[in-house]
């Protein structure tokens, strides 16, 4: 599934093309490795790292998520680590 997809249906960002210009922004990271584009690929067992001002969100993915369904929903496909 795209990057800018699971961004948006994991409630990590409100709109699709925020999360696709944040994965253009080249701050992203998937497994350790950079990324630069929304249509990058993600799978589960993946780990993101997420720029959120000064502090990053590292997460990683349980499952992938069929919809933007509810945040407890949404939260269920996720599991935060320490960064």
């Amino acid at each position: 599934m795209r990057l800018d997809l699971v961004l948006c249906r994991l409630r990590i960002v409100k709109t699709r093309s925020i999360a696709r210009a944040l994965a253009e922004s080249g701050h992203m990271r998937i497994n350790s490795r950079r990324v630069q584009s929304g249509s990058h690929p993600v799978e589960t067992e993946d780990v993101l790292t997420i720029p959120q001002g000064q502090a990053a969100i590292v997460i990683e993915i349980l499952r992938l998520p069929e919809r933007r369904g509810p945040a407890s929903e949404a939260q269920s496909c996720y599991r935060k680590l320490d960064p």
